[in-house]
């Protein structure tokens, strides 16, 4: 199995070079990223770095109040918006995509069709949204195929709940915006979190409504009905959908909040996806462990780690946990580790670099290096985490919480500098994206870590400190981290099962550290340990020459 490497780009964000910035700018004011921002160079230079999907956020036409109406397209009430740019996942109109992200307006599907090409000649595939769970408030869909009904088109709003709705409704009320505005729906819809009744809060999703799969929310029992026969009619309309996109060239979809849908749904839509492309990936965002396996068994190739390997590091990072909790963590998952998708920024998280989580991406490089080659499952990085991105702009409505916005038009200055202007990067973002790429190279080209079994030498090392962290990947690659702010040196044993379970040859081998090129001697022997130093907030991937 190929090892899988994501490159999450935020596709608003991403080729904008306007550095104007100005807090809760306009499209005319701050700028926008555009699909012919991904040439071939950038795209070479995405490949280059390791990357074997690009994840391009934010395709499908969403709210926001820019005024597209002299297209054709319908405008949106500032009130259910969030943010100029608006939230990729209000989605308006699953059949089209964003025109702030179009060259010519009237060719932006042209205009996605061919990046999908474009990506696909620089050896990338191509991973889009799918946002199953809600939709915009004033979702209306003017790109369908002619035989196609709209969601919502033939509800019955006189009831709360019926398997042949598309939404749940608030019956006899009104929905009230918490911000101020002349949007009108009645009887109102339900929002996106669940918050089944007309007036969300200013925290809640309010500017979504909640699809209805056939789950009775309202049942009078207090404990949620299926109503799953016969199959209800948003089934076939969201399944559609995706092999719509998959028809369009797309080979994967990241499922947003997947677990908030049946998985009785994702078992025939993946079903129906899978017969006709059966290469398609289907990503997760699933974080109850207790749920991992069910949607797994539902279709799923790949779902978050989020709870598990991604808590357990940055509180590693950040907080002091023991090393000794990666142990645990993977091990939970054990029997489905392939499917566990490893990160440690994405558009949800705050950025490794900010205030608010490390203060300096170099902090996270050790985690980086365990979530990219402690097995073969896939890694994801966002795209500025490789120059470390701080995130601690106060773009207007995101404001400063140490995310890259996902609701203003916005300059990300490292992302320009580190695709558009690389001679004003800085000394340390060079160093960073340095490390990443040899990192991502070594967890794509390497044998030993694309195909070798994992073996942890924790189990043995537990006299070394907290942390630090090392394993083996096949017989001729080790690897070690040091979460310390200080470069120090330890004694690593490697013992008897490790040589029997992984073919070991014992004896002196010369390695080579993958990372710095330095060359060592060491003598390998059953239950004895090699001296190994390692540097402040970083580690050693050394490999038999």
């Amino acid at each position: 199995m190929d090892k899988v490497v994501i490159y999450q780009v935020f596709t608003r964000l991403f080729g904008n070079r306007n550095t104007s910035r100005i807090p809760r700018g306009t499209i005319a004011e701050n700028g926008c990223g555009r699909f012919a921002d991904f040439d071939m160079k950038v795209l070479r230079r995405i490949r280059d770095m390791g990357a074997t999907h690009i994840w391009y956020t934010g395709v499908i036409r969403h709210a926001c109040t820019t005024d597209y109406s002299r297209f054709g397209i319908p405008t949106q009430d500032k009130s259910v918006v969030k943010g100029n740019a608006g939230s990729p996942y209000a989605i308006c109109d699953y059949y089209d995509v964003d025109p702030d992200l179009a060259t010519d307006v009237n060719k932006r599907m042209d205009e996605w069709t061919a990046l999908i090409g474009r990506t696909h000649a620089a050896g990338m595939r191509v991973v889009m949204d799918f946002v199953p769970n809600h939709v915009a408030r004033e979702y209306r869909s003017i790109c369908k195929p002619a035989d196609v009904t709209d969601i919502g088109e033939e509800d019955n709003d006189t009831l709360g709940f019926s398997p042949g709705n598309d939404f749940y409704y608030c019956v006899g009320s009104s929905f009230v915006s918490p911000v101020p505005g002349n949007y009108i729906e009645r009887p109102a819809k339900a929002t996106g979190n669940d918050c089944f009744n007309p007036r969300p809060s200013v925290n809640d999703w309010y500017e979504t409504v909640k699809l209805n799969y056939g789950v009775d929310y309202c049942d009078w029992s207090g404990v949620p009905s299926s109503h799953f026969t016969p199959v209800p009619p948003l089934w076939d309309k969201m399944t559609d959908i995706l092999l719509y996109w998959a028809g369009k060239g797309a080979d994967g979809f990241r499922c947003d909040m997947a677990e908030m849908v049946p998985a009785e749904f994702w078992e025939y839509a993946s079903r129906r996806l899978k017969e006709k492309y059966p290469g398609v990936l289907l990503i997760g965002e699933v974080y109850n462990p207790s749920l991992y396996r069910r949607y797994i068994s539902a279709g799923f190739d790949y779902l978050y780690d989020k709870v598990g390997m991604y808590d357990t590091l940055r509180a590693i990072i950040t907080s002091g946990c023991p090393t000794a909790e990666i142990t645990r963590r993977w091990q939970e998952t054990d029997d489905i580790r392939r499917r566990m998708l490893y990160f440690l920024e994405n558009h949800d998280e705050q950025r490794i670099a900010s205030d608010f989580f490390a203060g300096d991406a170099q902090r996270a490089v050790p985690a980086f290096i365990i979530a990219a080659l402690l097995f073969d499952n896939p890694v994801m990085l966002y795209a500025g985490q490789e120059f470390g991105e701080p995130g601690m702009d106060a773009e207007g409505f995101s404001g400063r919480d140490g995310r890259t916005t996902i609701f203003d038009y916005w300059c990300a200055e490292t992302l320009r500098r580190g695709f558009f202007d690389r001679r004003r990067l800085t000394a340390k973002e060079r160093n960073i994206e340095a490390q990443y790429v040899k990192i991502l190279n070594i967890a794509t080209k390497i044998k030993d870590i694309a195909e070798g079994e994992t073996f942890d030498l924790m189990y043995v090392n537990r006299a070394i400190s907290a942390r630090q962290f090392a394993f083996m990947r096949g017989r001729d690659v080790l690897v070690a981290v040091n979460f310390d702010d200080s470069e120090l040196d330890i004694k690593l044993n490697i013992p008897r099962h490790a040589f029997d379970f992984l073919h070991i040859n014992q004896g002196r081998k010369d390695m080579v550290d993958l990372l710095s090129g330095t060359v060592h001697t060491f003598d390998f022997q059953p239950d004895c340990a090699v001296g190994l130093h390692l540097p402040a907030y970083g580690g050693v991937v050394l490999q038999r020459r």
